[in-house]
This record gives structure tokens, C-alpha cells and sequence, in this order.
């Protein structure tokens, strides 16, 4: 008769077998979802839409919107943006136009947004030709004053 020279009888291996696991580890699973947490709560607040502009101070009340509102900004340098897109004086009307059709008409209030520093005749001549091609609810954006 053989001998077994190798071991046991089963291949080698000494013992039992070890039961499969049949849990999850969710612990590291839950650490990713609050490290992303974290940052998602650090960085909204940097995800401010808009023109990054130095509005002047008042004490004026803010105004309360429904819907998302259509802002016109002019920047430091003159240039002029409807809510984040650039456009040139001459294009202004018609997109304005074009905009405010496709959203519900020309009773749509515009916020005026302008930095302070930005040049007065360039604000004037914008709020000119909205006036003069019929967008009548213009509202002027400003922070609130925080000295007195």
C-alpha cells in the first residue's frame, strides 16, 4: 500500500477551510462620501455665478425673485455681460430681446449689476439703450452697507 508522503489526504493542506465573509466593509466607503462632503461644502460657496464685480454699498432692501433672475453687469473695463457671456454694445439689444421672448417677454425684470469703479458713461449709455428699446424694469444690484 501507498503511503502519503505529502500530508493529509487533502491536497497538502492542514485544517479546515475558512469560511467565506459574506459582510461588506462600508467604513472606508463612508469616510470617501465625508472627505467629498467636506469639500463639496468648502467649495460651493466659491461657485458664485457671475461677473466677480466691486458692487457699490446702500441700505436698500433686497428684492424677492421666483425664478432665476437676468442679470446685465459692466466690469472694470467697460465690458458688458449678460449673466456670464460677454457681449459687445452694438449686440447688446438684440440678444437682450432674444433672451427675454424665449423667457416670457419685455416685462421681465433686468438686475442692473455695475463695479463701482467702472466707468460712469459706459453704465449710462447701457441703461440708455435698454430704456430707449423698451425694457422698462431695470433694478439696480448693490451689497448692502455694512458702515452705519
Amino acid at each position: 500500500m501507498g503511503m502519503n508522503v505529502g500530508g493529509s489526504a487533502n491536497g497538502g493542506r492542514r485544517g479546515r477551510r475558512r469560511a467565506v465573509m459574506a459582510e461588506i466593509n462600508v467604513t472606508p466607503m463612508v469616510d470617501v462620501m465625508l472627505v467629498l462632503l467636506i469639500i463639496f461644502m468648502v467649495s460651493a460657496p466659491l461657485l458664485t455665478v457671475g461677473v466677480p464685480l466691486d458692487l457699490p454699498q446702500t441700505q436698500a432692501k433686497s428684492l424677492e425673485q421666483d425664478k432665476t433672475p437676468l442679470q446685465l453687469s459692466v466690469d472694470v473695463k467697460g465690458r458688458i455681460f449678460i449673466n456670464d457671456t460677454e457681449v459687445a454694445m452694438a449686440d447688446l439689444i438684440p440678444k437682450l430681446k432674444a433672451i427675454t421672448d424665449a423667457r416670457g417677454g419685455m416685462d421681465e425684470r433686468i438686475f442692473m449689476r455695475a463695479d463701482k469703479k467702472a466707468d460712469y458713461g459706459t453704465v449710462a449709455k447701457v441703461m440708455g439703450r435698454l430704456s430707449g428699446a423698451g425694457f422698462k424694469r431695470l433694478a439696480l444690484v448693490t451689497e448692502v452697507d455694512q458702515g452705519s
